[in-house]
């Protein structure tokens, strides 16, 4: 047997330091966890549309399943329509962050449009815009302006169309709902999936006036700072005309998406009894 020696302490240089140790796994825990939320921000491709994903479109969808389910919220199994398809599929683009490359934004948004969080949670903090405006991506003040412009002339472009597949799909729920209530189901997990699609269906609907009232908010409040921080005022015009265009627009959407003529008369008209017998009853005299 060998002789065992008695192991000498270690110096102080060669001894680990505990605070430095903990430190660093603070750091490289911080910095996983950021490199985690960046990951939940959905990746846009070309003209900042959304980029198909595994983990976006299967792993986060079944995770927000689970824990909307947790919370008691309506999860409904059923496949979707076209048209609900294309209701999430329009909405995205006026929920997301105004700014696509805002990964704060765009985590809460990703993480409630996978129902991780509740839908009505997925509010995009309305102070980040202006951030984004004052970065040294803008080398002109009068870019700040019209970048807020064509932000908010885009989003109203994006207003109707949404619209239009928002009423077709809340007729097709009044459907849904009107064969549920007249015609045996066979079976409760029928019942339940028609009622969760329905309630699923409303809160995008309402989710999407709810973002575009958050963008309107960002965007006057970017101006108001601009206005002050490097004043234009004919770039102030054209921006706040934009923003009034959009408020238009969010104010249709919410009354209902219906349109109004504003020249149409509604009503049979009724004749004059001033221009009666005036010749247009009877034809002209010959001579």
């Amino acid at each position: 047997m060998g002789v065992t020696s008695t192991p000498e302490p270690l110096s102080n240089e060669a001894r680990p330091r505990q605070p430095l140790v903990m430190a660093g796994r603070t750091v490289c825990a911080a910095a996983m966890l950021a490199m985690l939320l960046a990951a939940c921000s959905r990746p846009t491709g070309d003209f900042d549309r959304a980029r198909p994903n595994i983990f976006h479109d299967k792993v986060m969808p079944a995770a927000g399943e689970a824990a909307a389910r947790y919370r008691g919220d309506p999860v409904s199994k059923f496949n979707m329509t076209n048209d609900e398809e294309l209701l999430r599929e329009r909405g995205w683009g006026l929920i997301r962050p105004p700014w696509t490359k805002d990964w704060i934004g765009g985590t809460v948004v990703e993480l409630s449009r996978t129902r991780v969080l509740p839908e009505v949670e997925g509010r995009v903090p309305v102070d980040l815009y202006y951030i984004f405006l004052r970065s040294d991506k803008f080398r002109s003040s009068d870019a700040r302006y019209d970048r807020v412009a064509a932000d908010a002339e885009g989003d109203a472009k994006l207003v109707w169309p949404f619209c239009e597949v928002a009423m077709r799909v809340q007729a097709a729920d009044k459907e849904r709902l009107r064969v549920l209530a007249n015609k045996p189901v066979a079976t409760e997990e029928t019942y339940e999936g028609a009622k969760a699609r329905v309630w699923e269906n409303r809160m995008m609907i309402s989710w999407v006036g709810q973002a575009l009232r958050y963008r309107i908010t960002a965007y006057q409040k970017a101006l108001d700072s601009l206005e002050i921080e490097t004043p234009s005022a004919d770039r102030l015009w054209k921006a706040n005309n934009a923003i009034r265009t959009l408020e238009a627009e969010v104010r249709l959407a919410e009354n209902g998406c219906v349109k109004k003529d504003r020249f149409t008369v509604e009503g049979k008209t009724k004749r004059s009894r001033i221009y009666t017998g005036w010749g247009t009853e009877r034809p002209a005299p010959k001579k």
